[in-house]
């Protein structure tokens, strides 16, 4: 999982910085996009604050470093191997969860769906996702990396496939993107033809490309990109993947759902200690994280179609995304301000003062 600048200044905060720099993580300072004509280098350098990078760690360590802070926190309980399987209403309020293996009943005076873009939760009150659709899906595979190899992200894009190659220090983590749909008729050209098109995108890939010996090592993304209308009714909220599913473009996922969780828990603390909180109190929320939502999906819904859609469609649409992906090759003002987005986001989230350490 990719951090943003962001998110590593709310573990400072938080006082986890020591066990974050204890888990293995990769910093990435730097990305690199070449686009038919037009490199484009984005450098985290200049973004503010103590965190001028990106940070790629494995995603269940993470969780585990979170997992066992919250423990030390008196009134925090972890259900593992646990699943809600639906809701039960009292009164048009959502007042309990319940998990399977053991039959449980869980009685709470607000219950935060975050359980992904396939939400359980979400689904069980009748909330649906307004979809903008995608022109892509992403295949996810590895290969060996070297110690002369680029360094950081890059990405090739062009008419066709495109791909981009992340560093997680022993090895490659590469993202091939595919027309949407395409991923039965693909498989069926066999892996060779893989092989083949991601040597011609990236050349010193050559010697190693044929790590991945079989489908059974490539992983489909359905990408998807929705955002719910309302993201509550009383005695629920909905957050993270489950309120609004991004696009991979930019990595910025996981970032907004964190996002999302530190606005919720600033704004609804004061109510679920006296009590439950409002629907009004809930639209807060909503409120709040809409903006930094809306323009993050503006911005993948205009790549999707300016730059992702010409290329996975083997054609130029026209010339206008050339001239002005040209003008933030060309324009330092740009290319930090793309920086930034990446980075740190719109309205990015500070911890609450009762949460700092």
């Amino acid at each position: 999982m990719r951090l943003r600048a962001s998110a590593l200044r709310l573990l400072d905060e938080l006082g986890l910085a020591r066990q974050f720099d204890e888990l293995p993580h990769r910093l990435i300072d730097s990305a690199r996009m070449q686009v038919p004509g037009v490199p484009i280098d984005i450098d985290f350098g200049r973004i503010p604050g103590a965190h001028k990078h990106v940070a790629l760690v494995p995603q269940w360590d993470f969780l585990e470093m979170l997992a066992a802070a919250a423990e030390a926190e008196p009134s925090f309980r972890l259900l593992r191997s646990s699943e809600v399987v639906g809701l039960i209403r009292q009164k048009d309020r959502v007042v309990l969860s319940r998990r399977r293996r053991q039959t449980h009943e869980m009685r709470a005076a607000l219950t935060v769906a975050c359980d992904c873009r396939s939400s359980t939760l979400r689904a069980a009150t009748g909330l649906v996702p307004h979809g903008f659709g995608a022109p892509m899906d992403v295949w996810w595979f590895r290969v060996p990396r070297r110690t002369d190899d680029p360094p950081g992200l890059a990405g090739v894009l062009g008419t066709g496939p495109a791909t981009i190659t992340i560093d997680r220090g022993d090895y490659c983590q590469i993202a091939y993107v595919i027309p949407k749909g395409s991923d039965t008729e693909m498989r069926a050209q066999g892996i060779d033809a893989l092989h083949r098109k991601l040597v011609t995108m990236v050349p010193w890939l050559a010697d190693r490309v044929d790590a991945s010996k079989s489908f059974d090592d490539v992983k489909l993304l359905d990408v998807q990109l929705n955002r719910l209308r309302r993201w509550y009714c009383d005695g629920l909220l909905c957050i993270g993947d489950a309120t609004h599913a991004m696009s991979p473009v930019g990595g910025v996922g996981i970032n907004l759902a964190v996002a999302d969780a530190v606005a919720a828990a600033r704004i609804l603390a004061g109510p679920l200690r006296t009590g439950r909180p409002s629907r009004w109190q809930l639209a807060r929320v909503q409120v709040r994280r809409w903006i930094p939502t809306a323009i993050l999906q503006a911005l993948q819904r205009m790549i999707h179609a300016k730059v992702i859609a010409a290329a996975v469609a083997d054609e130029v649409v026209d010339d206008k995304p050339s001239s002005r992906l040209q003008r933030v090759a060309r324009t330092p003002l740009l290319r930090r301000l793309a920086g930034y987005l990446v980075a740190i986001g719109p309205l990015s989230e500070r911890a609450p003062k009762y949460a700092r350490r």
